[in-house]
C-alpha cells in the first residue's frame, strides 16, 4: 500500500494546491454564470448580517418599551422585529439554495476536469510509472472533489459574513460600550470600546487553545480518508473476482485482509474521535463561558445608569455577534481539517498527472498519422518504464490489407510492440507512422466490459444505439451466442456473469459490428477452442476482406491463419530483434 506525504497544515505548498483547485473552475464556460451565483451569495450573506443588524435594534426597542411600560413602542418594535425577522428567513434559506446552486456547478467543473485528465490515454502510463504513489484515483474524483467545492464555498462565504459581522457589529460594540466603568479597587476608570476589547481578547485566546488542540484533525482526517478508500476498494476487488478468488479457495485470507484494512479504520477512527472530542469539550466550554462575558461587564455599566434594559440586550446581542465572527477559527476548524486533507490529495493527484505528461514530453517513440495507407516502423527502441531496452531497433512495414503474426516467446515484448503502436507505451525511441483517418480496434486478451446493457458492451466502443438490434443479433449467431440474442436490454456485470469464452467472443463481436481497417489482435482468441478459434479467424477473412488483421500469436495454429510474420526473437544477454517475413 503506498504511504502518500502527510500534509503540514498550511504552508506554500497548500497556497499553491489552493490556487491551482480554484482556478479550474474559474477558467470554463460556465464561470460567468458562477460569478453572478457568487455575487449573489455575497449580496446574500451581506444582506443576512444587515438583517441581524436590524434585530439587534428591534430587540433594544422591545426591551425599552417594556421597561417603560409603553404599549404603543412595544407593537411597534415586535412589528419590526417581525418583518425583519420573515425577511431574514427568506434571506438564510436563498442564501443556503444560492450556494448550493454555485456548489454543484463548482464540483462539476473540478469533477470533470480530472476526468479528462485521469480517463485519457495517458491512464495506463501514469498507472505504470506512479502507480505506487496513487492511491483511489476514484475516490478523489468522486468525493474529495465534492468535499473540496462544499467547504471551499462554505468557508470563504462564512469568513465574509464574519468579517462584515465583525465590523458592523464590532463598531456598534464601541458605541455602547464607549463609557462603560472599570473599577479597580477604589479607583474607576473608562476604557473606550471596552466590550470589544474583551470580545478581542477571549477570541484570541480561544483561538489560540483551539489550534494547539486542534491541529492534529489535518493529518487524521487525511489518514480516515485514505484508509475508507482502501477497505471499500479491497472490497470492491473482492466483489469482481468473487470467482477465481472462492475457486482458490482464498476467501479466508481476503476476509482476513479486509479485517486488517478494516482495523486500520477502527484505530485511526479512535484517534480521531478522541482529538474531536477534546477539541469539542475546549470549543462548548469557551462558549458556555462566554454567554455570560457580556453581562458581567455590562452590568456595572447598567447599575450606575449609563445602560437602559434594552441596550443591556442590544450590547448582548452585539457581543454575542462579535464574538461569533472572532471565533469563527474555533467553529471552523473541523470543517478546515478536511478541506485541508481534500486540498491535498487532490493536488498530489494533479502533481502525479503532471510527472506523467513530463515524462512523455520527453518519451522518444512518437506515433505519427500520415496520408500512406500502411503501417511503418522506423528505428523503434522499446525500453521499460526505468529504461532497460527489451526490444533493439526495429524497421518493418505493414500494407493495408495483410494479414501479420507476431510470434516470440513469452516476454519478448509481443503486447508492448501493439501499446507502441496504439500510442499508450511512449518508452523508448522511434517513429511508427499509421495512416490517418482510419478506424483502429485493439482486442486485449482480457476484454473489457463496460457497465450497462449487454447492447452497450457489444457497441463497444461505438455508443449504444449505433447499431441495430438486429444487427447485433446475426453477430451474436456468427459467433454462438444464439442465447445471449434476447438479452440485449439487460443491465448484469457481464464480466462475471460471462464466461472469459464468451467474454472473447462479445469483443470479437464488436469487430464484425464497428467493421474497423486495422484489427489488432493480443490473444483475443486465446479461451477458445481450436475450432471456434479457427472458424472466427475464416469469418474475419469473410466478412473483414479488406481490414488489416495483426494479431500475437501465442501457438503455432494462429500464425498459420495469418500470410506474413514478425518474429520477435531474443539475443542471449541483450534484447530482442524484430525479424520480418
Amino acid at each position: 500500500m503506498p504511504h502518500p506525504r502527510r500534509p503540514a497544515v498550511f504552508g506554500r505548498r497548500f497556497a499553491h494546491d489552493l490556487w491551482r483547485l480554484t482556478r479550474i473552475y474559474w477558467t470554463t464556460p460556465d464561470a460567468k454564470r458562477g460569478a453572478l451565483l457568487f455575487a449573489l451569495a455575497i449580496v446574500l450573506e451581506l444582506g443576512t448580517v444587515y438583517g441581524n443588524f436590524l434585530i439587534s435594534d428591534a430587540e433594544r426597542r422591545i426591551f425599552d418599551a417594556l421597561a417603560d411600560k409603553q404599549i404603543a413602542a412595544f407593537f411597534a418594535a415586535i412589528g419590526l422585529f417581525l418583518g425583519v425577522g420573515l425577511l431574514l428567513v427568506l434571506g438564510s434559506t436563498y442564501r443556503i439554495y444560492v450556494r448550493q446552486l454555485l456548489e454543484v456547478r463548482w464540483r462539476r467543473g473540478v469533477t470533470a476536469h480530472y476526468l479528462e485528465r485521469w480517463m485519457s490515454a495517458r491512464a495506463y502510463c501514469q498507472a505504470e510509472l506512479h502507480g505506487s504513489e496513487l492511491d483511489n484515483p476514484d475516490q478523489r474524483i468522486a468525493e474529495d472533489a465534492r468535499d473540496f467545492a462544499a467547504s471551499v464555498l462554505g468557508l470563504s462565504l462564512s469568513l465574509l459574513s464574519a468579517v462584515a459581522t465583525l465590523l458592523s457589529f464590532g463598531g456598534l460594540l464601541w458605541t455602547l460600550s464607549a463609557h462603560f466603568p472599570l473599577r479597580v479597587g477604589s479607583t474607576e476608570g473608562w476604557v473606550p470600546g471596552l466590550m470589544l476589547w474583551v470580545a478581542l481578547a477571549y477570541a484570541s485566546l480561544s483561538m489560540w487553545l483551539t489550534h494547539l488542540m486542534g491541529r492534529r484533525l489535518v493529518p487524521l482526517n487525511f489518514d480516515r480518508m485514505r484508509f475508507e478508500a482502501d477497505f471499500r476498494y479491497g472490497l470492491v476487488h473482492f466483489r469482481d473476482n468473487v470467482e477465481a478468488v472462492t475457486l482458490a479457495r482464498g476467501e479466508t485470507l481476503e476476509r482476513l485482509g479486509a479485517l486488517e484494512r478494516f482495523r486500520r479504520i477502527v484505530k485511526n477512527w479512535r484517534k480521531l474521535i478522541r482529538a474531536q472530542r477534546n477539541l469539542t469539550l475546549l470549543t462548548g466550554g469557551i462558549g458556555q463561558a462566554n454567554g455570560l462575558v457580556p453581562l458581567l461587564v455590562a452590568a456595572p455599566a447598567f447599575f450606575a445608569g449609563h445602560l437602559t434594559l434594552g441596550g443591556i440586550a442590544q450590547v448582548r446581542f452585539a457581543y454575542g455577534q462579535v464574538s461569533g465572527a472572532l471565533s469563527w477559527f474555533i467553529h471552523a476548524y473541523q470543517e478546515i481539517a478536511r478541506w485541508r486533507a481534500n486540498i491535498e490529495r487532490l493536488g498530489s493527484f494533479a502533481e502525479v498527472m503532471d510527472k506523467t505528461e513530463e515524462k512523455l514530453e520527453q518519451a522518444g517513440i512518437h506515433v505519427v498519422p500520415t496520408e500512406r495507407p500502411s503501417l511503418l516502423i522506423r528505428d523503434l527502441e522499446l525500453k521499460t518504464p526505468d529504461g532497460n531496452v527489451f526490444l533493439e531497433r526495429a524497421n518493418a512495414v505493414i500494407e493495408a490489407g495483410e494479414r501479420v503474426a507476431i510470434t516470440g516467446p513469452s516476454g519478448s515484448g509481443k503486447t508492448m510492440l501493439l501499446r507502441a503502436i496504439a500510442g499508450i507505451w511512449p518508452f523508448g525511441n522511434g517513429r511508427i507512422e499509421v495512416p490517418a483517418r482510419t478506424h483502429m480496434l485493439f482486442l486485449p486478451q482480457h476484454p473489457y466490459l463496460p457497465l450497462g446493457s449487454l447492447r452497450a458492451a457489444l457497441s463497444y466502443p461505438a455508443p449504444e444505439g449505433t447499431f441495430t438490434d438486429d444487427q447485433i443479433c446475426e453477430v451474436l449467431q456468427l459467433l454462438g451466442l444464439e442465447r445471449l440474442t434476447t438479452r440485449l436490454a439487460d443491465v448484469e456485470p457481464w464480466d462475471q456473469w460471462l464466461s472469459t469464452n464468451e467474454q472473447q467472443r462479445v469483443a470479437l463481436a464488436r469487430v464484425f459490428l464497428n467493421k474497423p481497417e486495422w484489427v489488432f489482435l493480443d490473444r483475443a482468441t486465446s479461451a477458445l477452442d481450436d475450432a471456434t478459434e479457427k472458424r472466427v479467424y475464416a469469418l474475419l477473412a469473410e466478412h473483414l476482406p479488406r481490414s488489416t488483421l495483426i494479431s500475437v500469436a501465442y501457438r503455432p495454429e494462429v500464425a498459420g491463419y495469418h500470410v506474413r510474420r514478425w518474429s520477435l526473437a531474443p539475443r542471449e544477454g541483450g534484447p530482442a530483434v524484430l525479424l520480418s517475413t
